[in-house]
């Protein structure tokens, strides 16, 4: 008898393991029809597309995890402080490096499939120590989510400089850039919904399964085409207006990269103060009376539908005047910071959130038809280097503000909106006045 029901549970377990196998390779396929569609898998944008999904979804399986050891197992008061010295000890060395990061990474354009993998492999160090440390509560935890941001950025700093490589016959750097930030939020998506079910098992257990998908990610970067990491026809470039500088042989990039750039810092470091400043104060006194979870869930909601309905519309989006969508983002989200600022609630808080991500989003993708319109392909790929890192640095600033500034809504979205009202009329008299001197010659 004993016999017949170990071949029975035998017989389930194969049946079981042959089930799941197959839908796993039906899932993989059907991604891979996903990723691979309108030229990508002939041009290799395909496995770029699936190595963004991969890391996207490490990083955020480490943030939830550092979510719920700085931040949400404490009191506010104490988490406020924790977060603090997070930024502190992680984002302040990181805004010292990063003007570093875009140029480094510009000296070694020929092996960018390298440094990709080097990034993974950095944030698979990083996210067993940090598994450790938080078991532990140990101080190497500083360190090793120091050691997971600035990859991180290392990593969006270098995959920007790939894609002008990869686009596929017809297609733009908007439509490309767009599919790769769909297949990001998807998969940031579910690698924070996957981290927050392993966090229920432990809190170490969403880094240790990280490690894994950084693992994996080291694969896929060491994958991509070779052609990534050809230099022909390329030089490097400056970000300013004009190549008088004292470095020769750096092609300026013109004038309306620079302002769609300046702009988009503005929405970036906005983008950083709303994470860190709504964080806590919502935490603090959360908003129309609702669970601080549920508030926080809520606006994170908002943030990311407006940033996948940015997306959504850029890729579709025919327009001959970028310059003109950034200063239409700019107002929406101008006017949303003073509507919180003025009546603030839930409503006005979701209408942040959602424009925070809106714009951020359609902001992005038309600095990059402008890049893909005025700067050559010859320097095309040393400009996305250098833009990412300045928009990676204003993140940080916008974070640090956001969590110095005291727990007042009206006073921090009041704040913010007069910074992004400046621009805003910074941006539109840039303009006028480009526009002006095309007139003129």
């Amino acid at each position: 008898m004993d016999q017949t029901r170990r071949e029975r549970f035998g017989a389930a377990s194969r049946d079981a393991a042959r089930v799941t196998r197959s839908g796993a390779m039906r899932t993989a396929r059907g991604i891979r029809r996903v990723t691979h569609a309108k030229g990508a898998g002939e041009s290799g944008l395909g496995r770029l597309i699936e190595l963004h999904g991969v890391n996207t979804a490490g990083d955020a399986m480490v943030a939830v995890a550092l979510a719920n050891t700085l931040f949400f197992s404490v009191p506010t008061g104490e988490a406020r402080g924790r977060v603090a010295l997070y930024l502190i000890i992680t984002m302040a060395p990181f805004a010292v490096m990063a003007p570093i990061i875009g140029p480094l990474l510009d000296r070694f354009r020929h092996g960018r499939r390298y440094a990709i993998a080097t990034t993974m492999l950095a944030r698979c160090f990083a996210t067993w120590v940090l598994a450790g440390a938080v078991a532990s509560g140990g101080l190497s935890l500083y360190p090793a989510a120091f050691a997971c941001l600035v990859a991180s950025k290392a990593y969006g700093v270098t995959r920007s400089a790939t894609v002008p490589r990869l686009l596929p016959e017809g297609g733009t750097l908007v439509t490309v850039n767009a599919r790769i930030s769909l297949a990001g939020i998807v998969s940031g998506s579910l690698g924070a919904a996957l981290a927050g079910l392993l966090s229920l098992i432990g809190p170490a257990w969403p880094l240790r399964v990280a490690f894994l998908v950084f693992g994996a990610g080291i694969v896929l970067a060491l994958r991509l085409p070779a052609k990534v990491d050809s230099t022909v026809g390329e030089t490097p470039t400056t970000l300013s207006l004009d190549d008088t500088g004292p470095i020769p042989r750096r092609s300026s990039v013109g004038s309306a990269v620079v302002i769609a750039l300046r702009a988009n810092g503005a929405l970036r470091a906005f983008s950083g103060f709303l994470l860190m400043f709504l964080a806590f104060l919502l935490r603090e006194n959360p908003v129309g009376q609702l669970d601080d979870t549920l508030a926080l869930g809520l606006v994170a909601g908002a943030a990311a539908i407006g940033n996948a309905g940015g997306t959504t519309i850029g890729s579709r989006l025919r327009t001959r005047s970028p310059l003109t969508v950034i200063v239409v983002v700019l107002g929406i989200v101008t006017a949303a910071a003073l509507a919180g600022a003025l009546v603030y609630g839930v409503v006005t808080v979701l209408a942040v959130g959602f424009a925070a991500g809106f714009a951020q989003s359609l902001g992005k993708l038309s600095l990059d038809a402008i890049v893909q319109r005025d700067v050559p392909e010859a320097v095309r790929t040393s400009a996305f280097a250098r833009s990412e890192t300045l928009l990676q640095l204003s993140w940080v600033v916008g974070g640090a503000i956001g969590i110095v500034l005291p727990l007042n809504g009206q006073l921090g979205l009041g704040i913010a909106a007069a910074g992004l009202m400046g621009m805003l009329v910074w941006t539109a008299r840039s303009i006028a006045l480009r526009r002006r001197e095309k007139g003129q010659h």
